[in-house]
């Protein structure tokens, strides 16, 4: 997990100001899409696969917007809480969101 946080986070400060903001895009758009996907007893799991759907599309397209549904997948699994240094992990995603210009643009 931290790793691929890790590398979300550098393409992100790899971006220039355009892409920076397809990635906020994509990222609002995984925001919506998750929101009405619910939770399977509290389990993000099948939010987390939507994500990582859409962002294997991205990839697959070199997209770099496609970043924005990974820090998705990944900020819902982190916000599951049930991860060894969850905390430290939520304040890399923070940070990362920050970049973006998306720190209160989350789905808890």
């Amino acid at each position: 997990m931290a790793r691929t946080l890790i590398w979300a986070a550098g393409m992100v400060l790899q971006s220039g100001p355009a892409d920076r903001r397809r990635i906020a895009q994509a990222y609002r758009r995984a925001q919506e899409r998750i929101a009405d996907i619910p939770s399977d007893n509290g389990d993000a799991r099948p939010r987390i696969v939507a994500c990582f759907e859409a962002f294997d599309g991205y990839r697959a397209r070199e997209d770099v917007a496609g970043v924005g549904w990974l820090l998705t997948a990944i900020h819902a699994r982190v916000n599951e809480h049930d991860l060894p240094d969850w905390q430290s992990l939520s304040l890399l995603v923070d940070d990362t969101l920050g970049m973006l210009g998306l720190v209160e643009m989350t789905v808890h």
